[in-house]
């Protein structure tokens, strides 16, 4: 009985998955989707290696790429910090932390934060400007929970809140959404092959509403005066995807090992992507990573996303293990990325 409960749970997963792949799988709608701020990748480390390790992603900095990764950290708990300089010079900081509480499960906390600097406010009345500037606050907050099932299996979920504020001009919207997934570790007992799945970005439409979308109205056929009518703004869904991603692991030499990752994603609000990477671990003490993304069905040379690549270094002093990492992302049209993360596990 002990063993049929978490095959039971991985068919359920599946199934989920399924559904979830037919309720996403439709025409893409690129650029319509709210909170789009829920698609910037975080960590060093990851985008450094294609953004394809949700097979093998543990710890801490599985909360964004697959939460149940989680669930197999090396240590008891995790945080990290990283620094993120996004195109059109929107800096992204993202810190999280996770901690394993026995046999009850792995929690994490994580927070993301986006600083868009300010934009100069437009009206329908002023489209060239009304000379006042507005100030973009986005932020999500992520609550994640993971468990390993067996030494193999292990799955994960996160709830995320999500706040964006227009501070300037009263305007705010608000959401939540869910991800879900699952890794198999040593896939037909063969040593190092990992398979996992993983569903980002469920939940309901969000739209904006607040006092800077009241405008005087003057009703017609009433002897009355003008009174404020909020406009109502369209609701937008959230960019779901479903991404199912493979990895190997082999050792070279008595001190090296190297990874091979690779993910197929299929987005909602975008062109389905494939990604590849792969790291170099010597001693696991010095890394080297590198990776490339691309669009299978882009035909207009819209997608700006290419090649990356990344290396890092970890050490354990005493009790606790640091990491730092850094990661080069190649991008079309806008200034190539930036990326730095410091970890730390105790």
């Amino acid at each position: 009985m002990k063993g049929i409960f978490p095959k039971l749970v991985v068919v359920a997963l599946a199934l989920t998955f399924v559904v979830g792949a037919d309720a996403i799988a439709q025409e893409k709608r690129i650029g319509t989707s709210a909170a789009s701020e829920l698609l910037i990748p975080i960590g060093a480390r990851y985008i450094a290696m294609g953004g394809a390790p949700i097979a093998t992603v543990s710890g801490v900095e599985a909360l964004y790429w697959n939460p149940a990764g989680l669930a197999r950290s090396q240590y008891s708990a995790d945080a990290m910090f990283s620094h993120n300089e996004h195109i059109a010079n929107i800096n992204v900081n993202y810190a999280a932390l996770g901690i394993r509480f026995g046999n009850i499960g792995s929690f994490g906390f994580s927070v993301k934060a986006l600083d868009l600097g300010d934009i100069k406010e437009t009206t329908e009345i002023a489209p060239d400007g009304t000379g006042a500037l507005i100030s973009p606050q986005f932020v999500t907050v992520g609550m994640t929970y993971a468990r390993a099932l067996t030494d193999r299996i292990s799955v994960g979920t996160t709830f995320t809140f999500i706040s964006e504020d227009l501070q300037t001009a009263r305007a705010s919207a608000r959401g939540v959404a869910f991800d879900f997934g699952v890794q198999y570790n040593d896939l037909a007992s063969i040593n190092g092959l990992s398979l996992a799945v993983a569903i980002k970005n469920l939940g309901p439409s969000m739209s904006f509403g607040g006092s800077g979308l009241l405008r005087d109205s003057q009703p017609t056929g009433i002897d009355r005066g003008s009174s404020p009518l909020e406009v109502v703004t369209q609701s937008d869904e959230l960019p779901s995807y479903i991404v199912l991603g493979a990895s190997y692991k082999f050792s070279v030499g008595e001190l090296s090992s190297v990874e091979l990752v690779s993910t197929f994603q299929d987005n909602n609000f975008d062109n389905d992507t494939g990604n590849f990477g792969g790291e170099y671990n010597y001693n696991d003490l010095f890394f080297g990573r590198l990776g490339y993304t691309f669009a299978p069905d882009e035909t207009d040379n819209n997608f700006i996303f290419g090649f990356t690549a990344g290396a890092g270094i970890h050490y354990d002093f005493s009790s606790i293990g640091i990491s730092v990492d850094y990661a080069y992302r190649d991008v079309d049209t806008f200034d190539s990325q930036n990326i730095i993360q410091v970890k730390l596990g105790f």
